[in-house]
């Protein structure tokens, strides 16, 4: 039985990254990504927002670098990466377990979504990516959507 541990994200930093060096020369960065839903609420009208906070963990030394010196509080990021759950005991000696996105080895992306200023006052979208391969995330929806177009042509 196959099975994916694949998680996609875009949303906004709640604070600037956060990196810990290892002993053994390694370091990790940790991200807080905010993801918010809007709607409308039908009985009054109102209109309502839901946030949700995800904990990202970066082991990748490239992305690491990236995120550390470009990413900020407030910059929206598109990321890719496997949900994990560690376990620990705290110095109570209760267990506890936290679950976060982990972007390591070739199998997380990053893709900057900011915008950057250019010349006097004016800003240009400018999509940068980091990770697997060198694709934005619409340019790899978009091949997605393609190879998805060629099943139908299969003729079993």
């Amino acid at each position: 039985m196959a099975s994916l541990n694949k998680v996609q994200l875009i949303g906004n930093l709640g604070a600037d990254p956060q990196a810990k060096s290892f002993q053994n020369g390694g370091k990790v960065v940790n991200l807080r990504i905010a993801t918010s839903e809007t709607w409308k609420d039908k009985q009054t009208g109102e209109r309502k927002e839901k946030t949700e906070w995800h904990s990202v963990a970066i082991f990748n030394e490239g992305l690491a670098t990236t995120a550390e010196q470009y990413l900020r509080k407030g910059s929206k990021v598109y990321i890719e990466g496997k949900l994990q759950t560690r376990k620990w005991t705290d110095q109570a000696g209760v267990e506890k377990y936290s679950t976060e996105i982990v972007l390591q080895g070739f199998d997380g992306t990053l893709v900057i979504l900011d915008g950057k200023p250019e010349g006097q006052g004016g800003q240009q979208r400018e999509d940068r990516t980091y990770g697997r391969d060198n694709r934005t995330a619409a340019q790899a929806h978009q091949e997605t959507r393609q190879l998805a177009d060629l099943d139908d042509d299969v003729p079993f």
